[in-house]
């Protein structure tokens, strides 16, 4: 990009290089969903295999609306498409924003970028493979005697990908902890003494973000507040090794 006299990048520029960079993005996620499209329906297979295994004989999931069968396992192929993009819609927003940075934040934030990555990741397999099945497996066994439990297709999808999307972004907690802590918003020490009010706060968003249940509730603020110890230790390592080398 042409750059000014004083070595900036003028407005014009910006907006070009943004603009180029989410045509980057767009086609990589409509190249993804054309890709994954045929496996449609495999891939509802696999999303609906924890629910399907623990119902009982006889039943089976339903499509209350006509274009269901058709358009849930397209919802789906899409949000897939867009989780594996992740990497690379990472990796443009920080070469949009990495020449605005100085060389020190550079060091800290390609290590940052990174785990933000691994730990959304972490965070979905967590929710597929550990809390659905147990959210599941509870709501199987409590209805009352001689209902049969037949889900739609549709607002099973949706739940499945509120739950996804949940434990991605609260495992990005320790990046946040640890940005507000380096970026010297808020110390450790102060973080520390607020501990008690984080727990709770913990258990408060996880009552609004998880299914009416108290299994739900702690499956998400338990490691939400586990996450935080964990943002909380990185951070203040960082503190000390400032305070060494300072």
């Amino acid at each position: 990009m042409t750059e000014t006299s004083n070595g900036e990048m003028p407005l014009i520029s910006h907006l070009i290089e943004l603009r180029t960079r989410l045509m980057r993005v767009l086609g990589v996620l409509i190249g993804g969903f054309f890709l994954l499209v045929y496996f449609r329906n495999d891939l509802y297979a696999a999303v609906s295999a924890p629910l399907r295994e623990l119902l009982p004989p006889g039943s089976t999931m339903i499509a209350t609306d006509v274009t269901a069968p058709f358009m849930a396992p397209f919802k789906l192929t899409f949000f897939v498409a867009l989780f594996l993009g992740v990497p690379y819609i990472l990796h443009q927003i920080w070469g949009f924003i990495s020449p605005a940075l100085y060389r020190h934040e550079k060091r800290i934030a390609v290590p940052l970028l990174m785990s933000s990555i691994v730990l959304f990741y972490a965070g979905v397999a967590f929710a597929y493979f550990i809390t659905l099945p147990a959210i599941l497996g509870f709501f199987t066994q409590v209805g009352p005697e001689g209902v049969a439990m037949m889900t739609d297709i549709n607002l099973y999808l949706d739940f499945v990908l509120k739950l996804f999307l949940v434990f991605g972004f609260t495992f990005e907690i320790p990046v946040a902890v640890f940005l507000v802590i380096w970026s010297g918003v808020v110390s450790s020490d102060t973080l520390i003494d607020k501990r008690r009010y984080v727990i709770v706060f913990c258990f408060f968003i996880a009552m609004f973000l998880t299914p009416p249940d108290a299994l739900s509730m702690a499956m998400l603020a338990l490691p939400m507040w586990l996450l935080f110890e964990a943002g909380l230790f990185f951070g203040r390592l960082m503190e000390k090794r400032k305070t060494v080398e300072a």
